[in-house]
């Protein structure tokens, strides 16, 4: 199978490159292709699917926050972590997420959900499975994205220092594993 290659941020394509020649990557686009052909509706669109990456390049990560996947509800997936696009409703998740913040540091609740600010500053938004299914919350789940993004985690956590990892909830914490807990901190 000759594929296209991978449109992502040029620092994230040299430090993945490995990956993308894979054939677990090669899997994953197959079906991805194989699905759309079947008319079945992926989020986020095609060219989001590596938005975290695009929006925070790998020398400006300064802070790593782990989602599971991308919301599967029309309009939300952005491609970054818990980020919806402006004009649509925030999740719940969003939502607890704000009102912790406004409890331990005093900020006020945004009206929408857009975390693309947080990315350009630094914050790599990453979901540990990249795409989903519309309406089929976890339905890529076994499709091969967590081995990708466990190698984003290892990566950063090789290359860098320094690093703040928030691992919110229970599946994010399993990903602790992959991080080097002498060079970066992680928040749980």
């Amino acid at each position: 199978m000759t594929s296209k290659p991978v449109k992502i941020e040029p620092q994230w394509k040299q430090e993945l490159a490995a990956e993308f020649s894979k054939p677990y990557f090669d899997k994953i686009k197959a079906v991805l292709i194989s699905e759309k052909q079947k008319g079945k509706i992926i989020y986020p669109p095609g060219p989001q699917i590596f938005a975290a990456f695009d929006r925070c390049p790998f020398d400006r990560v300064k802070v790593v926050i782990i989602g599971q996947d991308p919301y599967h509800g029309p309009g939300q997936a952005m491609g970054l972590c818990f980020s919806v696009n402006r004009g649509i409703r925030i999740p719940a998740s969003l939502r607890n997420i704000f009102k912790e913040l406004q409890q331990d540091v005093g900020t006020s609740i945004p009206e929408h959900g857009d975390l693309g600010a947080w990315a350009d500053q630094g914050v790599l938004l990453l979901n540990t499975v990249l795409t989903v299914e519309k309406s089929k919350a976890g339905s890529h789940k076994k499709l091969g994205w967590q081995q990708f993004t466990d190698r984003v985690i290892q990566i950063l956590s090789e290359k860098k220092e320094h690093l703040v990892f928030l691992l919110w909830g229970n599946y994010a914490k399993s990903k602790a594993h992959l991080i080097d807990q002498k060079k970066h901190y992680i928040l749980s």
